[in-house]
């Protein structure tokens, strides 16, 4: 069942969602159907296309890892803050996208993130900490990609794309059963190296998934300056299948990926999924939202939210208690307590570690700028120079 076609039934249209200008609102007014799972209000719908069947303790799973996943990101929000991160890009309002995703992958999968994905990081076992050392400069990254099958962050707007293209064109020549997922924004869509992964991607029939979390913000400008037509629909011009679902939905989210990587790692090839959702907060803590989008706008999508949903939904149906959410609470404040202190008690990083793995053999321009990072730190030795 659609989101429209819910709205039919009940008789009454979906809420729309306000925009700060009349591009924005037309787009919202026309947007396309949605696969949907669960409602806003905690209603479970069945998609004839993508099935989910689901017990009570997947479903109180699902719950636990929304509740911690958001809050190891306000507690790097708050740390960055206080001066405890360079620098923090949030995820709040895309839990349900990442999670979802990233519990739809097998255990030989592989993801392919950008450096947002807190959520699917989590999912991969990689420890917080690690994460968080990244954003403090005390490491490269901190966790084995290779290990948690979960690549480093990248930075590069796209690039990750193709990255995530080669890795599953070696699958295939491997003959391997695995799949690749590749995370990207909307902004990210407009950039030539994705449209070249979906091209290799398409053509070399790799088994790729692109989940592109459609947040609706390229940091200040809105999806309605990036693209004339949904997101998903620019798949059909590469030659292999799309499809839009709720963002918010984190069962929507985990039944389309698991179908969408079934797909792919049978030969299939690649899928390009739309996960529409919002950014709740800044794009990083150096961004102020309330210079480029209307307060109303944020509050429309706060009646979505993905935790909210899953909850009601656990409520109607009887399937946890009290005890229960005051557990996942309990969890949530022993989670944050320890963020906190393990961050707090990193110690600083060797500066001169950076040069270390510029190239893998020595490198001449490398060790004389190594020679002289060194001679500069050392003439503030006693505070003569400083």
């Amino acid at each position: 069942m659609t989101v429209k076609s819910t709205a039919r039934a009940k008789k009454k249209a979906a809420p729309g969602v306000p925009g700060t200008h009349s591009a924005l609102a037309a787009a919202a007014a026309q947007q396309p159907e949605l696969v949907q799972l669960l409602t806003p209000e905690g209603e479970r719908l069945e998609h004839p296309d993508y099935p989910l069947a689901t017990t009570p303790d997947e479903l109180r799973a699902l719950y636990r890892d929304l509740v911690l996943v958001r809050r190891f990101d306000a507690e790097a929000t708050a740390l960055q803050r206080q001066g405890e991160l360079g620098l923090w890009a949030s995820l709040l309002g895309q839990e349900a996208a990442q999670v979802g995703s990233g519990r739809a992958m097998r255990p030989g999968d592989y993801a392919f993130p950008t450096y947002r994905e807190h959520g699917v990081a989590w999912c991969r076992d990689v420890d917080p900490l690690n994460l968080l050392g990244m954003f403090r400069g005390v490491n490269h990254g901190g966790w084995d990609p290779n290990e948690k099958n979960f690549h480093l962050y990248t930075i590069v707007i796209g690039s990750q794309t193709l990255h995530a293209t080669g890795y599953a064109m070696g699958i295939t020549r491997d003959g391997a059963d695995d799949a690749v997922i590749a995370y990207f924004g909307d902004g990210a869509s407009s950039q030539g190296d994705v449209n070249e992964a979906f091209t290799f991607a398409s053509v070399y029939n790799s088994p790729v998934v692109f989940f592109c979390q459609n947040n609706q913000w390229a940091i200040s400008e809105p999806t309605t300056n990036q693209t004339k037509i949904p997101l998903y629909r620019r798949a059909s011009g590469f030659g292999f299948p799309g499809v839009r679902v709720d963002g918010n939905d984190v069962l929507a989210c985990l039944a389309v990926t698991r179908w969408a990587l079934d797909h792919a790692r049978s030969g299939n090839g690649p899928v390009l999924i739309e996960a529409f959702t919002y950014r709740m907060g800044a794009h990083t803590t150096s961004d102020d939202p309330t210079r480029y989008r209307l307060a109303e706008e944020t509050e429309a999508w706060r009646a979505k939210d993905p935790i909210s949903r899953l909850k009601a939904h656990l409520e109607k149906e009887g399937l946890a208690d009290e005890a229960f959410f005051a557990s996942v609470e309990t969890e949530s404040e022993q989670l944050g307590l320890r963020v906190r202190e393990g961050v707090r008690s990193m110690p600083d990083p060797d500066p001169t570690l950076i040069f270390d793995h510029v190239y893998a053999e020595p490198h001449t321009l490398v060790d004389e700028e190594r020679a002289e990072y060194i001679a500069y730190a050392a003439s503030f030795e006693g505070g003569e120079n400083l």
